[in-house]
C-alpha cells in the first residue's frame, strides 16, 4: 500500500502525451539553463563589446556539464527524480521556474561584471579542473548505467566488478532482486558521484570572484546544491535500507562512507 502522502499522485503523469516530469526537468529547465546563459553571454557581450574571461569560463563549464547530462538522459531514467520522486511541487514548479532562475545565477550576474575579469592563466585553469569535474561524474554515472546493462557481466577499472545481489519485496509482494555495485567510483563512496558534481558548481561559479555580497549572488547555486544533494543521498540510503534490509547492511560494510570518503 502506497504511503499517505503518494496517494493519489500519479507517479508518471502524461498530460497531452507528454510526460510531464521528463518535460519539465528535461526538456524545458536543462534546455533552457543551456539557452538562458547564451542570452547572458550575449547580453555582456552587446554591453561591453567583449566577451570576458569570467563569463567564457562559466559558460563553457555549464554547457559542457549540460551535454554530458543529455549524452547520459537514459541514465537519467534510472535517477531517483524520475523513478521515486512525484511530479508535484518539488520537480515541477523547481525545473520550470528554481532552474531557470537559480542555477544560471553565476552568468547572469556576470552580466554586469565583466570589469573584474580573470586572468588567461586562471581561466585555462578553471577550465581544466571543471572539465574533470564533470569528467568523473560522468564516469561515474556511465559505470553504473554499464554495470547494470550487462548485469555485472563487465569490468570496472580493468577488473571484475565487486558487487552485492540484493534481494527485496514489491509492494505487490513479488520477489525480485537487484545488484548493488561496489567498486570503481562506487566503492570510493556511495554517493561519491556529488563529490565532482559539487565542485564542478563552484568551478564554474569562481570566475565571480570572492568580494562582499557578490559571493552570495554568484555561489548561491553551489550553495543550494550542497544541501540538496546531501540530502538526496541520505534520502537514498535511507530508501535503499527499508528496501534490501540487511543486504544494504552488507552492501554498507564494503562500502562505508556515503559521500566523501573518510569522513561521511
Amino acid at each position: 500500500m502506497l504511503p499517505a502522502t503518494h496517494r493519489g499522485t500519479e507517479l508518471y503523469p502524461r498530460v497531452l502525451g507528454f510526460d510531464m516530469k521528463m518535460f519539465t526537468n528535461c526538456r524545458f529547465g536543462m534546455m533552457y539553463w543551456a539557452l538562458g546563459i547564451l542570452c547572458y553571454a550575449q547580453a555582456q557581450a552587446e554591453r561591453d563589446g567583449f566577451l570576458s574571461n569570467a563569463m567564457l569560463v562559466s559558460v563553457t563549464l555549464q554547457l559542457v556539464y549540460i551535454t554530458k547530462f543529455f549524452h547520459w538522459e537514459t541514465g537519467y531514467l534510472c535517477s531517483m527524480d524520475i523513478q521515486h520522486d512525484r511530479a508535484g511541487y518539488y520537480i515541477c514548479w523547481g525545473c520550470l521556474v528554481w532552474v531557470p532562475s537559480v542555477y544560471t545565477s553565476p552568468s547572469y550576474f556576470l552580466v554586469n561584471h565583466a570589469d573584474q575579469d580573470i586572468s588567461s592563466l586562471t581561466a585555462v585553469l578553471l577550465l581544466l579542473a571543471g572539465g574533470v569535474c564533470v569528467a568523473v561524474n560522468y564516469w561515474a554515472d556511465r559505470q553504473r548505467q554499464v554495470f547494470r546493462a550487462t548485469d555485472g557481466k563487465c569490468t570496472i577499472w580493468g577488473q571484475p566488478p565487486v558487487f552485492i545481489t540484493a534481494s527485496y519485496t514489491t509492494e505487490a509482494g513479488q520477489k525480485r532482486s537487484s545488484l548493488l555495485l561496489a567498486s570503481g567510483w562506487w566503492g570510493v563512496a556511495r554517493h561519491f558521484h556529488y563529490v565532482p558534481e559539487i565542485l564542478g558548481a563552484f568551478l564554474w561559479s569562481c570566475p565571480a570572484g570572492f568580494h562582499g555580497v557578490r559571493f552570495f549572488l554568484a555561489y548561491f547555486y553551489v550553495i543550494f546544491l550542497t544541501p540538496l544533494l546531501f540530502d538526496r543521498a541520505f534520502r537514498d540510503d535511507a530508501r535503499c535500507r527499508d528496501k534490501y534490509g540487511k543486504h544494504w547492511e552488507k552492501y554498507c560494510a564494503l562500502v562505508p562512507y556515503k559521500i566523501i570518503p573518510g569522513i561521511l
